[in-house]
This record gives structure tokens, C-alpha cells and sequence, in this order.
């Protein structure tokens, strides 16, 4: 485990502060801070190639595991595939600090230099909208597979970001651990139990999606005014709250706890990696999971917004949203994508989604977060 305490929370005298959840959602999520200067930033970006020079190039922006995870990645698929087909260059553009890059750059009057962006959720746009007075991104129009997209999954009342993806977030647990009969419990309840003293390894809510997302299922579960109460709980249990999703199952990974919270397509990678499927079992606490969309949207000030459409429409085709599904290891977005038989196998969906809307996070994402920090992390 590369962080074995509970880390202090961002001061709120930066962007990077105040933007500290808005990174990746993708199970290799990114989480490093944004650097105090946009214009300073270096997006490392992935060039595509042009016929003579002349064909349009799309700028896309994203996290980093979305090009460059160390499993599989959709990214040099789904570049390979758009430029195979249409005449233009696909550019990915990965800056370490995800989309507060481009949030500073707003914020000191530089373009985006990008005609879109890939890997958006909700929480992400609360706070681009808590702390922008002038539109990043452009309502995504022109789409004739708009309709496909399951309808539960939108997150954007302002139709800027189209859902292209969605995970939902679990326990994963190893079922061998100790005496080789580990059951994780049912409930968030039971999670508090001397049992499971020390058994949990999560993620800061306010440095990493999943640790937000988990931290808004709790909300959810005990109500605002109880939330905290339930984390001085686990705290008082021995939780141990990593940075991100990467440290937390890593630490898993190497056997230091017998539950991490993480996505329920766990066992899809686990089944294609040839592992024990006993250490990747999925709980659903109140057989529930928390469901986290991924959304992809037009830059406002995009220069190329025809061809940003045009991908937009290719990403929620049947078959791309498959291929996205397996690669990124999640569920597609769309009614029509029929997965491979081994994908629908091992990813499990919970009898229940839970999720917040943009408008209830909106006025109360920070405050939350910021709750927990001051409550709990400083601690």
C-alpha cells in the first residue's frame, strides 16, 4: 500500500482544490492534481495522420487509462477504427490532470484546444458549473443514435454530455482470505461489524470518482444527516481510505485486505486474466450499486463541432459501444449493444441502481465532500 493513512483533504485556495473530483471515472482512474498554471500544462497527446496534410483532425480530450491502461484500453481501437472510416485524424489528448486542465484554461482565458471531451460524470459537471461563469462545454446536437441511449443514464439536463458508458459500484472481496472462507457482508451495516475490523480499503471522495461515488452511496443510505455518523463508524473500524482506485487495488491485489470498493465488472478482467475468480467476488450492499455514467461532450469553443459530432454518433453505434464495453470494462450506455456471452456472464448488475441527478448534487456536492473532509480525513 503506497498510502497507509487517511489523507488530508485539498485546501480551498485553488482550482485544483476546489475541481479535486473531477477526474477519470474508468477503473485505472487518474487523480493527479492540476498544475497551478494551465498555460504551463503539457497535454500529452497522441497524433493521428492526415492525407497530405489536408484532412480535418479531432481533438479529443480524456484520462489517461482511456488511452494507455495497462490491460486494454479503448482509445488506439477506437482511433484506429474512426480514421479507418472517415477522413479525418483522431488526436487524444491526456493531460495528467484530466479535465482541470482545461478548466484553468478557461478560467484564464485560454482555449481548450480540444473539440471534445471523453469521460464526464455528473459530479464532474457540478462543480465545471460551480466554478465557471462561462460554458466549457457546448449541448451535444445533430445526433441521429441519441435516442439509443438508455434514458436512466443521462446526467446532463442541459444535453451537454451523452452518456457512453456506466459502471456501478461495489465491493469486491476475496472469498479466500484468512481461512479461505471470507464473506463480505450484505448490508452498510454490517460493514461495521468487529469482524470486518480493518477488512475495508477505499478511496478519498476528495481525490477519486470511485471514493465519490461510494461516498454519495452512503449519503444515500444513511441521509445528509447521518452520513457522517457512519464514517466516524468506519472509521472507529479501522477503514483504510487510499488516494485512488489504483492504490486501494493494488493494495488489495497484494493480499493487504479482504474488500475494496470497485466496480462489479471486476470479475470480466479476472475471468480474461485467467485469476482465482474467488478472490474477485461482487457485493452489492443493500443490494445496491451506485451507478456512475461516463459521458462524452463538445468543447463551446471546438473548432472542429461537425466531425465531434460525427464521432459522437460513431461511439453510441451497436457495435462500438460493445467493443468500448469490453475494453473499458464496463456497461454500454446504449439499448442496442449486444455484448460478448463471456462479458455478460461476469459483469453484474445490482437489483438496484442508485444515483444522484445533476440537480441534487448541484448547491450540495461540495458541501458534502467538504463535510467529510473537515470531519473525517483531518482527522
Amino acid at each position: 500500500m503506497r498510502r497507509r493513512s487517511f489523507l488530508k483533504a485539498a485546501g480551498a485556495g485553488g482550482v485544483s482544490a476546489l475541481l479535486a473530483g473531477c477526474t477519470g471515472t474508468g477503473g485505472d482512474e487518474a487523480t493527479t492534481e492540476a498544475s497551478g498554471d494551465a498555460t504551463e500544462t503539457t497535454a500529452t497527446t497522441t497524433e493521428g495522420t492526415t492525407a497530405g496534410g489536408e484532412s480535418p483532425t479531432l481533438t479529443v480530450g480524456t484520462y489517461g487509462s482511456f488511452v494507455d491502461a495497462p490491460s486494454s484500453s479503448p482509445g488506439p481501437w477506437l482511433k484506429e477504427t474512426f480514421e479507418s472510416e472517415f477522413d479525418a485524424a483522431l488526436e487524444w489528448q491526456t493531460p495528467d490532470s484530466g479535465v482541470n486542465y482545461y478548466i484553468e484554461r478557461a478560467l484564464r482565458g485560454v482555449e481548450s484546444g480540444a473539440d471534445l471531451y471523453v469521460g464526464l460524470d455528473a459530479q464532474m459537471l457540478v462543480r465545471i458549473d460551480e466554478n465557471l461563469d462561462d460554458a466549457l462545454f457546448s449541448p451535444a446536437e445533430g445526433l441521429s443514435r441519441l435516442g439509443d441511449v438508455n434514458e436512466q443514464l443521462n446526467f446532463d439536463p442541459q444535453g451537454r454530455a451523452v452518456p457512453y458508458d456506466t459502471g456501478y459500484i461495489s465491493l469486491v472481496y476475496d472469498e479466500t482470505y484468512g481461512d479461505g472462507d471470507f464473506v463480505a457482508p450484505e448490508t452498510f451495516d454490517g460493514l461495521l461489524e468487529s469482524e470486518y475490523a480493518g477488512a475495508l480499503l477505499a478511496q478519498n471522495p476528495t481525490s477519486s470518482a470511485t471514493g465519490q461515488a461510494f461516498l454519495l452511496h452512503t449519503i444515500d443510505a444513511k441521509g445528509e444527516d447521518g452520513y457522517l455518523d457512519y464514517w466516524a463508524s468506519l472509521k472507529e473500524n479501522d477503514v483504510r481510505v487510499l488516494g485512488n482506485w489504483e492504490d486501494s487495488y493494488n493494495a488489495y491485489s497484494n493480499g493487504e485486505a479482504p474488500m475494496v470498493v470497485s466496480y462489479s465488472t471486476d470479475q470480466v478482467y479476472a475471468a480474461e486474466s485467467g485469476e482465482d475468480m474467488a478472490r474477485h467476488q461482487i457485493r452489492f450492499l443493500n443490494d445496491e450499486g451506485y451507478a456512475n455514467p461516463e459521458g462524452m461532450a463538445p468543447f463551446a469553443d471546438a473548432s472542429n463541432p461537425d466531425l465531434a459530432a460525427e464521432f459522437m454518433d460513431f461511439v453510441l453505434r451497436p457495435e462500438v459501444q460493445a467493443e468500448i464495453a469490453v475494453r473499458n470494462v464496463q456497461f454500454p450506455a446504449t439499448t442496442t449493444a449486444e455484448l460478448p456471452e463471456e462479458f455478460a456472464q461476469y459483469a453484474q448488475e445490482p437489483p438496484e441502481a442508485v444515483t444522484f441527478t445533476y440537480d441534487r448534487l448541484q448547491n450540495n456536492l461540495s458541501d458534502w465532500t467538504d463535510a467529510w473532509a473537515r470531519e473525517f480525513a483531518s482527522k
